[in-house]
């Protein structure tokens, strides 16, 4: 998928999640393996209120791929 859709799909209707995901993909998402950029391509297909539940711990995602992406966004950029 090409940056600027992932750019717009990173857009949200809840601006605590335009700025986890907007700023892992600037700083972290070359660094990520295929399966890891499927996985957060996949994960922005995702509903606003599902996506929230998982970053803030209340639900976990049965896909072990969608899960590590989600612990990598959680983790602060210096790790």
């Amino acid at each position: 998928m090409n940056s600027s859709r992932l750019r717009w799909q990173c857009r949200r209707g809840m601006l605590e999640l335009d700025l986890m995901l907007e700023a892992f993909l600037e700083q972290r998402y070359e660094q990520l393996s295929e399966r890891e950029r499927s996985a957060f391509e996949e994960l922005l297909t995702y509903p606003d209120q599902l996506l929230q539940d998982y970053f803030y711990g209340r639900a976990a995602p049965i896909d072990a791929g969608i899960a590590d992406v989600i612990q990598k966004i959680r983790q602060p950029a210096d790790h």
